[in-house]
């Protein structure tokens, strides 16, 4: 009986046409994602202890001076809303490439001890040396960078594998919770309050003086950290897959770990270790896009609504007025917990 073969031209087509479904796909999540972005932030630009129009907004924005909503839109409430979109942003891309990378759900880098690292150096530079403003920034992010390298060096053998840096990088993260304690027992009333906000994750410090320096960092690695996400897709295969397709799998995840790790510690050092937004935007982008195209570029946009969604919460809907850290942290437990459920069930390894 003689074999028959596939049409080559009708697959060829088939193909095409599923390529073309996708692309349209990921366009469609980005564009709606954007739009939500935008709603979210005229809405936390309006409202407050006084609500305004979005035309009094607007002129605000044009450099007009609109009696009250000048101060409270042009001084309080815009560097704010800025600087969630970039540390949202941030924490979003940095949490994908984390995830992506290690073919790790839990790889994330405030699950791993990344934000740890500059988390403790941050305390410790509050309650023991007084620093604040640009000089906290900077400990915090070379802190971030050299706990990240501890990680990957003691998770080094023969290669890097997604279970073994988590496990190492959990571990690292709880001697480091051991080091912030110690702090903030040794720290005066004042400088204990000022570590736990800034733990606790906070736009409340959220200022025109910082919004630049963080928009210049993210200006820089943003870019190069899309750049070198092209290498994920081969990474996901395997080594042996990407060394075959020219991609140098060691080399290629040192460099996207170096990235990944600047971003998330330029927004750590920004407002804080705003939780689970690093580790929930990725799942939540793949919902969306079912495998249509990259999740770097949608996770960084959940990231962005998580942040400012949670702000709005945290602010105005509560009762009380809470870091967006808290809500955040409210929403991100319970899928953690579920997680380690289906793994356990699954049979699977973290």
């Amino acid at each position: 009986m003689t074999a028959v073969l596939p049409d080559a031209p009708a697959t060829g087509v088939v193909v095409a046409r599923g390529r073309r479904a996708r692309t349209r796909r990921a366009r469609a999540v980005v564009l709606v994602l954007l739009l939500a972005v935008v709603v979210v932030a005229v809405v936390a630009l309006c409202v407050g202890e006084r609500t305004y129009t979005p035309v009094q907004v607007l002129r605000v924005l044009l450099g007009e001076e609109v009696p009250g909503a000048s101060f409270n839109v042009g001084v309080l409430r815009a560097p704010r809303v800025l600087t969630g979109m970039l540390v949202g942003l941030a924490f979003g891309m940095g949490g994908v490439v984390f995830q992506t990378m290690l073919r790790n759900p839990l790889a994330s880098p405030d699950i791993i001890g990344v934000s740890a690292g500059s988390s403790a150096a941050a305390v410790v530079a509050i309650t023991m040396f007084g620093l604040s403003g640009a000089s906290l920034s900077l400990v915090a992010v070379v802190a971030g960078l050299g706990v990240a390298a501890v990680i990957y060096a003691l998770s080094w053998r023969n290669g890097v594998q997604g279970a073994r840096l988590v496990l190492i990088g959990i571990a690292v993260g709880a001697m480091l919770d051991s080091v912030i304690a110690y702090a903030m027992t040794r720290a005066g009333v004042y400088d204990a309050g000022e570590a736990l906000r800034w733990l606790t994750g906070s736009l409340n410090s959220a200022f025109w003086a910082g919004v630049g320096p963080l928009a210049a960092a993210l200006a820089v690695l943003v870019p190069l950290l899309l750049a070198l996400a092209r290498r994920l897709p081969a990474l996901q295969l395997g080594d042996d897959a990407a060394a075959g397709l020219g991609v140098a799998p060691d080399r290629s995840r040192l460099y996207l770990l170096l990235v990944a790790v600047a971003v998330i510690a330029v927004a750590t050092a920004a407002s804080g270790p705003i939780a689970f937004v690093a580790f929930l935007s990725g799942p939540i982008a793949h919902r969306l896009l079912r495998g249509a195209g990259s999740l770097v570029v949608p996770a960084g946009l959940v990231g962005v609504l998580l942040v400012l969604v949670g702000d709005l919460v945290g602010q105005h809907l509560l009762g009380h007025r809470f870091p967006v850290g808290v809500v955040t942290g409210v929403l991100g437990a319970p899928y953690l917990l579920w997680l380690l459920a289906r793994t356990n069930r699954s049979g699977g390894s973290l």
